[in-house]
């Protein structure tokens, strides 16, 4: 009894469990390293061939670790001064729109999840309408040149704004709060005002962190919208000038010269080498963001989705 009683908890744990028990986390385990293979391995696949010399590539065969190492892809992208112009645009879309975005989309939650707003189920059953029905693309385009945004960074910023799927994560989040915390500060004296920045937004930030992430995505992946909102080089972002240097690559000009090149011994890259080098340059900075945000993702996700 003494030797027992001495041996961990674990340990005890361990010694009791039943064949089928040890079977089940055997399976598991497994499970759990072939699903992590297969999401990580394409990754790190295209990640090696970025690294590797493209003529080289073309022969296949790369797997875990560059064959032959090479920047040259990544200098041929990085190198460009539109490319290096068009950091700052996405830069500067993304820094500047999160905050706002955020922040206009807490402001709105706040007062749709109080039940004594006037007409509080009208206005949440309006803006659910419009995740399901819009004007279409013509009408929108004809709105935003009316109020001046085309060709304009602020047309980057103001129509992504205001998201409803992210008010309603912030909404859901806000409900989950109890309600004595919210008649305390009014029996103090306190406004709305008040409540929301004092009491909602620090209560709120794992929900507030995730809408973050989800923004800042978006913002540092669009090109779409400079495509066809912006015709001027200077406000084309990072994402847009990858598309063009992608396409570059792709056609049989381009190809032509590579082949001209390889013959006098010169460093060359091939569509695929770029295309490899352009998707690390568009995802490593995210995946870099992600672990600081990590913590509050679960957590914001799991509680502003208990109450739709």
């Amino acid at each position: 009894m003494t030797t027992m009683a001495r041996k961990p908890v674990s340990n005890r744990i361990r010694e009791n469990r039943t064949a089928g028990e040890w079977v089940l986390d055997i399976f598991k385990i497994l499970f759990l390293a072939v699903v992590t293979i297969v999401t990580v391995y394409p990754f790190w696949n295209i990640f090696v061939v970025s690294l590797n010399d493209a003529t080289d590539a073309v022969r296949g065969g790369i797997y875990f670790w560059p064959r032959v190492f090479s920047t040259y892809s990544y200098q041929e992208i990085l190198g460009r001064p539109a490319f290096q112009h068009s950091i700052l645009v996405t830069l500067a879309r993304t820094v500047i729109g999160t905050p706002l975005a955020v922040m206009a989309t807490s402001m709105l939650a706040y007062p749709l999840s109080r039940k004594d707003l006037v007409g509080h189920k009208f206005w949440s059953l309006l803006f659910v309408f419009t995740m399901y029905f819009g004007g279409g693309q013509v009408p929108y385009y004809m709105v935003l040149k009316n109020l001046g945004l085309l060709d304009n960074f602020i047309v980057f910023i103001f129509p992504l704004i205001m998201n409803v799927y992210n008010m309603i994560l912030i909404r859901s989040y806000i409900d989950s709060m109890p309600e004595s915390l919210f008649e305390a500060v009014k029996i103090d004296g306190g406004n709305d005002l008040v409540i929301f920045f004092r009491i909602v937004l620090p209560l709120a930030k794992p929900i507030l962190m995730t809408v973050a992430l989800f923004v800042a995505i978006t913002q540092w992946n669009s090109w779409f919208d400079a495509y066809l909102y912006t015709s001027s080089q200077n406000l084309k972002p990072m994402q847009s000038i990858l598309v063009e240097i992608l396409n570059q690559y792709q056609t049989g000009a381009t190809t032509s010269q590579q082949m001209a090149a390889g013959k006098t011994g010169a460093a060359t890259v091939t569509p695929d080498s770029i295309r490899m080098a352009a998707t690390m340059v568009a995802t490593i900075p995210i995946i870099l963001v992600y672990p600081f945000i990590q913590k509050y993702f679960v957590k914001g996700i799991m509680l502003g989705a208990v109450k739709g």
